[in-house]
């Protein structure tokens, strides 16, 4: 065994940094990312149950979609899913994290510029890094920065990453903004929709499609394993994108394809949270309600699901988690170097299915 597998776990400990798994209970949930309650209600369920024989639920999965993997069922969910989308094509992956990172490994090329947010997720840093392309963050949401970065000579094509909503802060890009720049610099815009599908728009749309900006953008991703209450994601574009992601986009070709049990739970999300308006519509006041109540320590300024509280320094946060845990509430600590040092946080996650009663509650703990 190397040795330094155990001095990297040692350090860990030592900083209360460690991390371990585990089972939810039956707490009050202010952690998964079921924002409308898909899960908890089991409405996936109970659209299989009321469309589909228990006898088709295959689980079963033989290969990679360009072997012996592709099925009739997954090529009709594309169609509908880009339908949805509103865009020409689309295309199925087993992950938001594998969509990433096939996606920006494989289409940006060496002298291309990809420019990224600061704070993206860690599959869009691991997309980028495999790429032969170089690579500029930009400061998280400055749109004077992004321009600084796209001012730098690029022989190739640039491209900007962003996300729709950032999984730690819970805020959103000025998507108008970011639309114009990446058009004034013939950039091509990515963004990852992740923490938007099925909570932002009328029907769960997403952010880009709600502000119908979509059609500026070159490719979004969706993510079924947060509001959509599935595993799985797509990649919405063109169909030359599609046809280049089945090409060279080695977390796609290169990948076991998702059962059919599973595409049958992304048609049943699909069919199911666009009508969840009232889930969406008690998110937001639940959001609005946090809004009025005050605690002792930062607010992160969201107007998402995703909320949280700064509590600086490994060791403060994971008191005040332990402290929270205690008192029957499932919230989690983010710590450094998910999140900068020094703005270690309290990540709080609202759902539909939460009540004010909880908030007050949540409230009651942190000032005791």
């Amino acid at each position: 065994m190397p040795l330094y597998l155990r001095a990297k776990l040692h350090e860990r400990k030592e900083t209360n940094a460690f991390r371990s798994l585990v089972l939810p209970d039956q707490s009050t949930d202010l952690s998964s990312n079921d924002y409308l309650g898909v899960v908890q209600a089991g409405k996936i369920e109970d659209w299989l149950k009321e469309h589909y024989p228990y006898a088709c639920w295959k689980h079963g999965s033989t290969g990679s979609r360009l072997l012996a993997g592709n099925c009739a069922l997954a090529e009709a969910l594309e169609a509908k899913l880009a339908a949805f989308h509103d865009s020409e094509d689309a295309l199925i992956f087993n992950s938001g994290y594998d969509a990433n990172l096939g996606l920006l490994s494989s289409v940006p090329q060496k002298n291309d510029h990809v420019i990224y947010d600061a704070l993206a997720h860690a599959s869009i840093r691991d997309g980028i890094r495999l790429s032969f392309a170089k690579s500029y963050n930009f400061r998280h949401n400055n749109m004077d920065d992004l321009r600084r970065k796209l001012d730098i000579p690029c022989q190739g094509e640039r491209f900007i990453v962003t996300e729709s909503v950032f999984s730690m802060d819970g805020d959103m890009p000025p998507m108008e903004e970011l639309a114009s720049i990446a058009e004034a610099y013939r950039a091509h815009l990515i963004i990852d929709e992740a923490h938007g599908v099925g909570v932002l728009g009328e029907k769960g749309e997403g952010l880009a499609q709600s502000m119908e900006l979509h059609k500026k953008c070159f490719a979004r991703i969706y993510t079924f394993g947060k509001a959509m209450g599935c595993h799985g994601a797509v990649i919405a574009g063109s169909s030359m994108l599609m046809d280049f992601l089945v090409n060279y986009c080695r977390s796609f070709i290169y990948t076991t394809a998702l059962p059919e049990a599973a595409l049958a739970a992304i048609e049943a999300a699909y069919s199911v949270v666009p009508e969840m308006q009232e889930e969406r519509a008690g998110l937001s006041r639940l959001i609005a309600a946090w809004k009025k109540l005050e605690v002792p320590f930062e607010k992160l300024e969201s107007p998402t699901a995703i909320q949280g509280i700064v509590v600086p320094g490994t060791d403060a946060v994971k008191k005040v988690e332990l402290k929270l845990l205690e008192a029957g509430i499932q919230a989690r600590a983010i710590l450094s170097p998910t999140v900068p040092a020094g703005r270690e946080r309290i990540r709080l996650v609202f759902h539909a299915f939460n009540t004010e009663d909880d908030l007050r509650h949540l409230q009651q703990v942190l000032l005791a």
